[in-house]
């Protein structure tokens, strides 16, 4: 049955408007006027005072994630449970390899997944050491639609790759109508700081921040930024956590460099404060949360066009696997929970808070993202054409967050008791609605892994 979600207010990434949506056969098939006729038999979706935005794409998220001893805790139909409620109907997770596997066999793995999804999924691959396998392995991945490579510049002995390997899958990536997606801190600033705090105040959780400075993270974009632009390849900064990293990155676009900024959800809107508190270990991630006034800094750069994308950096972990190495964040699983909260923090703070414009809270979490990954117009977007990944938002809705009433596997949500202002209230994914009046209403696994076209990056748009 042809359904129309009728009444709202339909926000795209560079438009907003009183509009009708056509949907047929899982796929928007109009835009039209509010009240027109479009035959019979339809469904109406009632969307009245309310904005119609696309389901969001989540570029960061980690499913299933084994790193050191420790291994998050959902699985993809329980992280896409989540998402959804969230309002986010597309995730992006990583096929990061274990020691010894190679990079084919996690993605491929990794990809196999994407069935038990109650919505969509794509992968980043990652490059941990070149060999003369590598290149081959990676020209397979991009002829499955996997084009994005995760690497790291910390986590020696385990996920860090050298300069030269960097280099390397760069020119290969491009090559193949794809990007490196790169988590930068030094590794040896890291290091040195971390035995620094050991050695005086403490390397407990509530030193997070002093274990790994700003100038960890500045230090390696720099870095990355000469290797990309030597290259001429694109590059996408995950999780910058400081005004002067996203600064770095807009210089280089200045002297006409790719190259893209993602932020994400809880260095928008947490600081380091938290880890002063009862319960430090629950916030430490990587990079640690910075400063107020980093945070504030950080924020006004949604307003200018300077970021991206917001991501979640999902990571279910439990209060137990945090708690087993609280007096030492060197062994300590590092991440928070996210996937569902990312879109409705953002949401409160921003755009009900701080006036950032509907189109540009969709470009941030939704458009911008797709783009990014190869999956634009079908993800993020409204217009013809587009899947039927939908989220219709109560914008006036207040709400306070608490992890009974969230759906990821964890018990513990970084937002404990936060008042909150707009949610989504109605959610579908490829024409069916999955959520109604904030209740699962259909749990039917319909994930597919996503083949992401080759990047285009020619179309003008905030990176």
């Amino acid at each position: 049955m042809k359904k129309v979600v009728r009444g709202g207010t339909v926000v795209e990434s560079t438009w907003s408007a009183a509009a009708d949506l056509v949907i047929d056969d899982g796929k928007i098939v109009a835009v039209v006027a509010p009240g027109t006729a479009v035959g019979e038999p339809t469904e109406i979706i009632d969307a009245t005072g309310k904005f119609v935005m696309p389901g969001g794409v989540d570029p960061h998220c980690h499913v299933g994630f084994t790193s050191g001893e420790f291994t998050s805790l959902d699985s993809y139909l329980e992280c896409t449970t989540a998402a959804v409620f969230g309002g986010t109907t597309t995730i992006v997770d990583f096929a990061i390899p274990r020691p010894g596997q190679q990079p084919l066999d996690a993605a491929e793995r990794q990809r196999a997944k994407a069935i038990e999804g109650l919505c969509d999924s794509a992968l980043h691959a990652c490059v941990v050491e070149w060999d003369e396998t590598t290149a081959g392995q990676l020209a397979t991945m991009a002829g499955a639609g996997i084009r994005t490579v995760k690497m790291f510049t910390t986590y020696a002995g385990e996920t860090m790759a050298n300069e030269h390997t960097i280099l390397n899958t760069m020119q290969a990536t491009r090559d193949l109508g794809g990007m490196v997606v790169i988590h930068c801190e030094s590794d040896a600033i890291v290091t040195d700081a971390q035995n620094s705090a050991a050695a005086t105040d403490g390397i407990d959780a509530s030193h997070m921040s002093r274990t790994r400075p700003e100038l960890a993270e500045t230090a390696a974009v720099a870095a990355i930024l000469a290797i990309a632009e030597s290259q001429g390849a694109p590059v996408y900064f995950v999780h910058q956590s400081s005004t002067a990293a996203v600064e770095l990155v807009v210089d280089a676009r200045k002297r006409g460099l790719v190259a893209f900024t993602e932020t994400v959800a809880h260095h928008l809107t947490l600081d380091d404060t938290e880890y002063a508190g009862a319960e430090p270990e629950r916030f430490v991630c990587c990079p640690p949360l910075r400063s107020a006034d980093i945070v504030e800094g950080l924020g006004r750069q949604l307003f200018t066009g300077n970021i991206t994308t917001i991501g979640s950096d999902h990571c279910c972990y439990d209060t137990t696997q945090k708690q087993s190495h609280r007096h030492d964040v060197r062994h300590m699983p590092n991440g928070l929970p996210g996937v569902e909260t990312r879109l409705p923090v953002i949401f409160s703070h921003y755009v009900d808070g701080m006036g950032l414009a509907p189109s540009r809270f969709v470009e941030l979490t939704a458009t911008n993202p797709a783009r990014t990954n190869g999956l634009y117009p079908r993800k993020g977007s409204l217009m013809p054409g587009s899947d039927a990944d939908i989220a219709i938002w109560d914008p006036g809705l207040e709400w306070t967050v608490t992890t009974g009433e969230l759906h990821m596997a964890t018990d513990y949500t970084p937002y404990e008791g936060r008042r909150l202002r707009g949610k989504p209230v109605t959610v579908l994914v490829g024409g069916f609605v999955v959520v109604e009046d904030g209740k699962l209403v259909d749990a039917t696994p319909r994930g597919r892994h996503l083949r992401a076209d080759p990047l285009d990056f020619s179309g003008a748009f905030h990176m």
